[in-house]
Formats: C-alpha cells, sequence, structure tokens
C-alpha cells in the first residue's frame, strides 16, 4: 500500500480541514494527476509537505494519502453536524425565500449554532432535517447508500457529482458510526465472513471482482461500477459470481 496509506510516525504534519467545497485527492500535484478520493467538507487533512502550491498528506478520517491544493484547506473546527442526505442546502437567510447558495455532499462535517429548525453555520443557514448531530448515527447503512441512488460513476468520487464503489461504501458505513477504509481492498477485511450455506441479508458486504457492494436483502445489491455508470440496485446473480467474497458486520 505504498504511496496510499500514510505511516503518521514518518513526520509531525500540519492539520488543516477541507474548506465549504469538496476537493479531489489527486495521486501527483496536478489537475490532471489521477484521483484517488475526495475531501469533503470539514474533513480533517493532515498536511505533510507543500510544493507550488499543492499540499500533500493524508485524509485524517482513513489515511488516505494524496494532493490537495493548498489553498482550498482552512483551519479545522470542531464539528457540531453531519450531513446525512445526498445533498443539504446552505441558504442565505432564515426565512423560506431566501435562496440557495450551494450545496454540501453527504459527510459533510458543520459547526454552526441552532436557530429553531436551522443550523445557522458561517456560510449561511441549513436546514436540521437534512443533518445529524455528531456522535448520533443512523442503523442503516443500506438506507444510507439508497439516497445516492443514481449518482454516476466517478474515480475517486464521495458526492453526488460523482462516486465509486469503494466510496459508496464508505459513505454509508460511516453514517452508521462504521469506520471503513477507503480501499476496496481493505474493505474486504470489514465484519467477518458469511457462512457457506448462509443467507445473505440486508447490509451484508459483498464483494464481486473485488467491487464493493451492500445487501438490500438476500437477493438484492446496492453497488456502482464503471459498467454500471451510476449508483444502482441489481439482483446480485446478475453479478459475476467467481471470487465472490461476502462479510458480515456486527
Amino acid at each position: 500500500m505504498a504511496g496510499q496509506l500514510f505511516a503518521p510516525h514518518y513526520a509531525r504534519p500540519t492539520v488543516r480541514a477541507c474548506g465549504l467545497s469538496p476537493r479531489l485527492l489527486r495521486s501527483g500535484p496536478s489537475d490532471s494527476a489521477p484521483a484517488v478520493s475526495e475531501l469533503l467538507p470539514g474533513e480533517e487533512f493532515a498536511v505533510v509537505d507543500v510544493t507550488a502550491g499543492w499540499a500533500w498528506g493524508y485524509c485524517r478520517a482513513d489515511h488516505r494519502v494524496g494532493y490537495v491544493e493548498a489553498i482550498e484547506l482552512v483551519a479545522p473546527f470542531e464539528a457540531t453536524h453531519v450531513v446525512i442526505e445526498a445533498s443539504a442546502p446552505v441558504e442565505a437567510g432564515a426565512d423560506l425565500l431566501s435562496p440557495t447558495l450551494t450545496g454540501l455532499p453527504m459527510g459533510s462535517r458543520l459547526s454552526g449554532e441552532v436557530q429553531g429548525a436551522l443550523l445557522r453555520i458561517e456560510a449561511g443557514f441549513v436546514p436540521l432535517s437534512y443533518l445529524r448531530r455528531v456522535g448520533h448515527y443512523e442503523e442503516d447503512p443500506v438506507a444510507a447508500a439508497q439516497r445516492l441512488l443514481g449518482v454516476p460513476y466517478r474515480q475517486g468520487g464521495r458526492t453526488i457529482q460523482g462516486v465509486d464503489g469503494p466510496g459508496l461504501i464508505q459513505l454509508a458505513l460511516r453514517q452508521c458510526g462504521t469506520p471503513a477504509p477507503r480501499e476496496a481492498d481493505l474493505q474486504t477485511a470489514l465484519g467477518e465472513p458469511v457462512p457457506d450455506g448462509a443467507t445473505l441479508r440486508r447490509g451484508d458486504l459483498v464483494f464481486c471482482a473485488g467491487a464493493p457492494g451492500l445487501m438490500v436483502d438476500d437477493q438484492l445489491v446496492i453497488h456502482i461500477t464503471p459498467d454500471t455508470g451510476k449508483v444502482s440496485i441489481e439482483p446480485l446473480r446478475c453479478l459475476p459470481s467467481e471470487g465472490l467474497q461476502r462479510r458480515r458486520l456486527a
């Protein structure tokens, strides 16, 4: 996993955070370098080095290593809320006629003051119905994944602009308080193997040809691959069965 995961004893990093807009984490210091992941608003990023305007380091949540434009990073803060919907609107004011300024993707971490049915953040107001408090988790990762149905495939993506297979699984599990690696091969170590002959159930992880998915029930799986092109629900029997791995979370 050299170049993908960071061993934090190598250097003393400077902790920063992703600003209001998500930013792709790239394999090199260039906009043309392949995306390896995506930083979500409020996620902390440990900066080890800065060269020509690009910060090299790792996402503190999953230790995914990469480059991000240093100008897009802000001072870290203590989050109070997390976005649970596919996208949460940031409104200019507290009244119903206020325009929407931007949207924040699922998993964004916010800090603000509750004012009625809204969370007031520095950039505007976010309806509380789109949020959960930090430390308050959902119980069903499948329900979280289903909110992203139809989102297109994008290598390294983790937002409604595009998501990849491991990103979908990571987002869904984190909403339920389950830390998950960013890479599919590491996700195969989550939970325990489903015993041979046992029926799959909602929330089980399956890996078809290395691509991860979540079982919706004993027959259907929600997943995304370059072939599907978008987050979809399909019968498991329609996917390649060779090398199928089945994992069950506690």
